[in-house]
Formats: structure tokens, sequence, C-alpha cells
């Protein structure tokens, strides 16, 4: 069934029909020029007016309805690139794949989109696809727009952060990446990124016994949005096992653990060497491990597994336990709360990934974090804190790709306006929040010289940056109907 068949029946049909042609569109981050194509020939055929920035983002022009032409203009913004994340059983390749919609319905009966064992891409797809359907639809009342799609959010917000002064004339802004419908959010947290490099040589293996440890099937999740659930980390229960075990002389020969920084790891692997006995010490510590995974993190599909396993060559022993031990060093979650703010998060860091490559004698292990707070003195905290993990394991290290926060305006008109509507359409007051993960609006601020009225809202979203994410069908057809209530209402105003 093509992804146009699956959704065709579901409302908002314009909606759903945009959203099934960019999910046809790979659009891995750095790699959206296929789905570019896709909305290049939407505002093409709509006759609207797009132009493209240095960096590759969009902005579409489109005039305002009959009567508002001269109205303010409204800026609809979201991402157009996505997070690719997949199960190890899946085949697919994101570069070249489209993602396979499907429906289903949770435990309490409530229907909802997903992907066949992929992320489904509504982060930020459904928000762009709002964007678009609200410029066609000839039934939504609205004054000028400019629909700003902007790439590589997911792995820095490059295109965000290169937004220049003038490629957008309006000054109020609707970010469509937020993923609860209940809620109004009016600022964020900003983010750093900090690498921890080192170059190990390896020798042979010759006379040892070699073993895969995995540890799979765990919940993942995003690192802004999910950090505070304590879901078990893959890397860390896979650093536990190899220390639990206790076995000296161990060395690693290869290993992987996660794939984006802002994705809590739900994977990683280990290819270890050492004395005869490793697999049955590492399977009893593997057995340990998976109970405390489903007993302290509620990780009931976690799976910690030994097997046999292959290499020629692997690092020291010393270089072994300094790896191993700096991924269970590194902080991991919550670091700290807004006081006056019950359940704020004020910063984290999530120990996201880990990577081997062998070449020529040389080992190359790197390890990657995200370190997010909405105070850029905690912040910083958070960064000299894994940095001082680092020096300590004599680690070369790189931090960068900082983005800025967004800083709550209580007073701001458009949040006037959207609490009111919200209250007159729903019947019941939205929570007025801020989010902990990233969104884009600190950063466009910024990088047009600020003077941006903005608010972000969106649809129920489950699950985003897993294979578990999906979007529920009734809340998208709920923020559709509110969505188009905002613009008429700021085209009035």
């Amino acid at each position: 069934m093509s992804n146009q068949e699956c959704v065709k029946d579901l409302e908002p049909k314009m909606v759903w029909d945009i959203f099934s042609r960019l999910a046809d569109a790979p659009r891995p981050s750095k790699k959206e020029e296929k789905v570019k194509a896709v909305i290049k020939k939407i505002a093409d055929d709509a006759g609207f007016e797009l132009k493209e920035d240095r960096v590759g983002n969009y902005v579409v022009s489109v005039p305002g309805t009959s009567g508002f032409e001269n109205a303010p203009t409204t800026v609809i913004q979201g991402h157009i690139d996505m997070v690719c994340e997949k199960n190890n059983d899946t085949v697919h390749d994101f570069d070249n794949d489209p993602i396979k919609l499907r429906i289903g319905e949770s435990a309490k009966g409530r229907a909802y989109v997903d992907a066949e064992g992929t992320t489904l891409g509504a982060d930020n797809g459904i928000g762009v696809a709002m964007g678009l359907a609200a410029a066609l639809d000839p039934q939504v009342a609205h004054g000028p727009l400019e629909l700003l799609m902007t790439i590589d959010e997911e792995a820095g917000m490059t295109g965000a952060q290169n937004v220049d002064p003038g490629f957008i004339t309006g000054k109020c802004m609707l970010n469509l990446d937020s993923e609860e419908d209940d809620a109004l959010y009016v600022g964020c947290a900003g983010g750093c990124d900090v690498t921890l490099d080192w170059d190990f040589p390896t020798s042979s293996m010759a006379g040892e016994t070699v073993c895969k440890l995995t540890v799979k099937g765990l919940r993942g999740g995003h690192s802004g949005i999910n950090i505070h659930e304590n879901r078990g980390n893959a890397g860390k229960l896979l650093a536990r096992t190899i220390l639990e075990a206790g076995i000296e002389g161990l060395r690693l020969v290869d290993g992987k653990c996660g794939s984006l920084r802002n994705a809590i790891p739900r994977e990683a692997w280990a290819v270890l060497a050492g004395p005869s006995d490793i697999i049955a010490r590492l399977g009893e510590a593997a057995k340990k491990i998976q109970t405390l995974a489903i007993e302290a993190h509620n990780e009931l599909q976690c799976q910690v597994t030994v097997t046999e396993g292959e290499g020629d060559e692997a690092i020291s022993a010393k270089d072994t336990n300094t790896i191993v031990s700096t991924f269970l060093a590194l902080p991991s979650g919550v670091q700290a709360v807004v006081p006056e703010i019950a359940g704020e998060i004020l910063s984290s860091n999530n120990a996201a990934t880990l990577d081997v490559k062998k070449a020529n004698g040389n080992c190359h292990v790197n390890i990657c974090c995200l370190a997010r707070s909405s105070d850029r003195d905690s912040l910083y905290n958070t960064v000299h804190q894994i940095r001082s993990v680092g020096i300590l394991a004599g680690a070369k290290l790189f931090h960068g790709n900082e983005y800025p926060g967004w800083k709550p305006d209580m007073q701001s008109h458009a949040l006037e306006i959207c609490k009111k509507l919200y209250s007159s359409v729903f019947g019941v007051e939205p929570r007025i929040a801020a989010m902990h993960a990233g969104l884009e609006c600190g950063v466009i601020n910024t990088s047009v010289g600020g003077g941006m009225d903005m608010i972000s809202f969106g649809p129920t979203i489950h699950g985003a940056h897993s294979p578990g994410e999906r979007v529920y069908i009734d809340s998208v057809e709920k923020i559709w109907r509110y969505f188009v209530v905002v613009l008429s209402e700021l085209a009035k105003s």
C-alpha cells in the first residue's frame, strides 16, 4: 500500500496528503535535496514565490486571502529534516527509501500513524505539512504568510543558525514543532555538543577468546523531551556489564553505541577479547544488568546477550578500561532543575554515541554528548564536567555547535492571542510551558537580529527520535482546527 493510500481517509485530508508526500521523500539531516524537490513542486504548482538562502533553507511567500492582503505577515516555521533511526532487524536505506506509513491503535483504543520499523518523521514533517496545507486550502483565512522551512535541525540547527536578516520579513512566528497538544510553548533550552577522541594502537589477539556483547530493545527517545524519565542508556548498560564481569585482560576489538547526539541510545554492542571463560562470565553479568534495566529503568524489552565474536586486532586492556570507565563516568540525564518551577528541567546531558574505527594498526574511538540548558552558566557547567572527565581519561576534547535557548516572554502579543483562542476553541486553559528540547525559535530570533514574537504548538507525538515514534490522528485534527483559528485571528489583529 502506498503512503497516500494509507492516509487517504484521515482528516484533515490535505495535511495528511502532504505528509504522505514528505514521507515518500528521504530527508536525513544534511541530505534534504529530495524532500526539497517535493516542496518546490508544491509551491510552484500553487504559483507561490519560493526563495532559497545560502545554506539551503526555503521560504515560501503566500499572499493574504481576500480582505487580509495587507495584514501583518505571519511566519510559519518548521524543519524539513528528520531523525533517522531504525530497529536492527529493519532493512531500510534512509538516503533512498521512503518511510513506510501505517495506522495503528494504542492499548486505550486511540488511533495513530507510525512507520514500519523506523522513525516516522512526524517530527517535524507534520508541522511542515500543516503550514503548506494552510497556504493551499482555500477555506483557510489568513494574512500574508512566510513558510520558513529550515534544514539540518536535528544535526545541529545549522539551518536556523544561518537564516540571514531579511530572508523573512514577518515579526510574528508560529513554530509547529511542539509535541503535546495541550500546551503552548514560550521557551526552550539551548545546547552544546561535546566530543571526546582517542587514538590507540592495536595488537594481535592470537590465542584469545572473542565474543560479542549486545544491549538492545531499549525505549530510547528524545534526549530533551524524555531525558527526565530515567530511560535506560544502552552505552551505560554495556559498560556496566563489562565492569560487572570483572575480567582481567579484557580487550576491545570493536563497538558502537547509538547513532545521534539527540537520541537516547537504544542499542549498543562491543566485540571483546579475553581469557577462555570470557563468554560465561560476561553472560552472568549480562543477566544481572538485564534484570536491573527492567526493574530500575522500566525497560521491559531490554536484552543483554553474549555470543561468539570475531576480529583480528584489539586495543590494550588498559585502554579498554579507559573507554569503558569514561562512558560510565560521563554525566547522563537531568543535571539540575529550576527550583522555582516544579518539574522544570534546567540542565541535562545525553551520553549519546560511541564509535570505533580501526585502520593500519590504529584504533580511533570517540564518544559524543549533547548538553542542554535553559541557562548559559548551567550549560557551561555541564560542558566543563564532561570535559573534566575527558581530561582525566586523556582524551582530545572538542566542543561547539552551541545554540542559544529561547527566553520566555510572558507579555507576548502572540501568546495573549493564542492563549485566549485555545480556551475559546477547547473550553480549557492551555499549559504555558518551556521545553527542555531545543526548538529553533531562539536561534532564528538571534540570526535575524531579534524582535520576533514567537510561540510554538503542535499535535501530540510520542517516541520522537526512536522507531516507536507515532503521531495521534485525533490530535492532528485538533491542532489543525486550532491553527486555522489562530491564523484568522492574527490576520484580523
